[in-house]
């Protein structure tokens, strides 16, 4: 027999965000209005796309359309009014190639950033511009001749936004979280059997795959939501949503209903009045519900089907009073057959 557990578990998903550093009342509001509001919500907060950013592109491989992360110097800076504020930022490196960064919303403090000979590294989509190609409004980091180079080795994450705070605030948070992921023995409630034959991660290395992909994932399946990660989610959350329905049906069933047993005479009159008979189909239907009215229990039942006389037929020999939905196609008829009937 095993041995009891006297310390209660703790429900990870459900602890609040404000027990994550940096989220007080003010950051947890701003969470709460996006639906965020407990550790589960920030795990399947996923990402919307990623940025590789593991990589270096020489300037001259640039290709349009096409983002890539580059690091040069700064050859050249240019600040224009004439239509509208404009930055311009000349950058070059080792391959001889140049690459305009071109800003419309700056600040004094960034032009001043800018100096010529300074070390930048940026990532951005490239487009062929008034002088080659161009990057508008890049993501960008000043660095200094002995600042550390190395690069990442997962993609980064661009997640939906969140109104008052900023891309990097969210990466951050979404990794505090995670820190708190439990693991599987604790976490997966699915056979791992199962996933096996499926050839679905569990939902652990799920998660972590979706919010921090190594270099050399898939991107493509990624973006085409196909990627074994995105899958296992999808499956999560189809098993949540039946197990949902399934536990409010049993609470349904649980209230009473009246048992109503007819001895039919009715019904043999009405199917004598319709000019055609039944279908194997409708009968079959009719004899679904005959045997659900008979039950101390709420009928949930969903009948579909062309919707006429037949149809309305199998549901309206009834008189215990049940919600349903149909069009009214054909129900004068059936009400015209069924006049004189007691």
């Amino acid at each position: 027999m095993p041995a009891r557990r006297d310390t209660p578990s703790i429900d990870l998903s459900a602890e609040p965000l404000s027990r994550l550093p940096g989220v007080g009342p003010r950051v947890a509001e701003k969470l709460a209005a996006r639906g965020l509001q407990t550790m589960q919500d920030l795990w399947l907060h996923l990402p919307l796309r990623y940025e590789d950013r593991t990589a270096i592109t020489p300037i001259r491989l640039l290709q349009p359309g096409v983002p890539a992360q580059v690091e040069g110097r700064v050859e050249a800076v240019e600040r224009g009014f004439r239509y509208r504020p404009v930055l311009r930022v000349a950058v070059g490196d080792a391959s001889t190639g140049s690459l305009v960064l071109r800003f419309f919303h700056f600040r004094a403090s960034q032009v001043t950033q800018f100096a010529v000979g300074a070390r930048i590294r940026c990532y951005g989509t490239p487009k062929p511009g008034q002088h080659g190609l161009e990057i508008v409004h890049p993501s960008y980091r000043i660095m200094g001749d002995d600042d550390d180079a190395a690069l990442g080795d997962a993609l980064d994450p661009v997640y939906p936004a969140i109104e008052g705070l900023g891309p990097a605030s969210i990466r951050k948070l979404v990794g505090q979280a995670l820190e708190r992921l439990p693991d599987n023995a604790r976490l997966e409630l699915l056979p791992a059997t199962l996933l096996d034959g499926l050839g679905l991660p569990s939902l652990r290395e799920a998660l972590l795959t979706m919010h921090r992909p190594p270099r050399d994932a898939d991107v493509a399946a990624l973006a085409l939501g196909t990627h074994p990660a995105q899958r296992r989610l999808a499956l999560e959350e189809l098993l949540a949503h039946h197990l949902s329905l399934r536990r409010q049906r049993l609470a349904l069933q649980r209230h009473g209903a009246p048992a109503l047993k007819g001895k039919g005479r009715l019904v043999k009159a009405l199917l004598k009045a319709l000019p055609f008979t039944l279908t194997g189909a409708q009968q079959r239907v009719f004899a679904q519900i005959r045997d659900d009215i008979a039950k101390p229990s709420p009928m949930l039942r969903l009948v579909q089907g062309d919707v006429g006389t037949g149809m309305l037929a199998s549901m309206g020999v009834h008189r215990r009073p049940f919600r349903c939905r149909r069009a009214p196609i054909g129900y004068q008829s059936l009400k015209e057959r069924g006049r004189g009937l007691p």
